[in-house]
This record gives C-alpha cells, structure tokens and sequence, in this order.
C-alpha cells in the first residue's frame, strides 16, 4: 500500500515561492502517476498539477505557468515548485498517487487512490 507524507508549507508572503515535497513509501514510486491538489475550507479540492508515469504534465489553467511538478523515482519523491505566489493560492496542499489515471482524470480528485493528509500554505499579501 503506497503512503504519502507531504511537507514545505508554511507561509510566505505575496510574490514568494515554496517548494512543496511528498514522499512515497510501501512501493515504488516509478509505478504510479502522482498529482498535487489543494483545498480551501468549504471549497471542492481542485487538482493543481499532475505528472504521469512517463513524466508528462498537466495544470490547471488558472495557474498561468506559476508552478511545476517533478518526480525524482529514484528519491521516491515528487515535488510542486511554486513561483510568483497569490493570496489566492492559501489553501492545503495534498499529494496523491494512483497506479493508472486517465487522461481526462489527471486533475481530478476521483482519478487518485492515495493520499498524504495535507501540507498548509498561507501567502499574505
């Protein structure tokens, strides 16, 4: 069973960047498309990033290339750069795993079986 633990939130000011860090346990990572998602009180959690067993990408397009996602298998890890940070992006960040997710399903929240129990990032303006 693969287990996630994210960690790198914290808080930052308006124009700021963090890098956000989840890593895998239980199974090789190489095995698995992986995604960040984020969450605000009361609010759906939405997908941020994605990026598949063959290191293809996806975003949400609200981003407007602020973020990137990386894999380092060999680490067992995976990673979301965040660049230019809003107040908008305050929420909790989540990583998730899943063995096979469908094109169409990359960014989204029933694509993914395994998930880290989150990582807050608070920016202030």
């Amino acid at each position: 069973r693969m287990q996630l633990v994210e960690s790198g939130g914290g808080s930052v000011q308006s124009a700021g960047s963090l890098r956000l860090s989840c890593e895998a346990s239980g199974d090789p990572l190489s095995r698995y498309a992986v995604a960040w998602f984020r969450q605000i009180p009361g609010k759906e959690r939405e997908g941020v990033a994605a990026i598949d067993t063959d290191g293809v990408t996806e975003y949400a397009e609200s981003l407007a290339g602020r973020f990137i996602i990386s894999r380092d298998n060999a680490k067992n890890m995976f990673f979301l750069q965040m660049n230019n940070l809003k107040s908008e992006d305050t929420a909790m960040y989540f990583c998730a795993a899943v063995g096979y997710v469908a094109r169409w399903s990359r960014l989204k929240r029933a694509g993914y079986m395994y998930w880290g129990q989150g990582t807050q990032v608070t920016v202030s303006s």
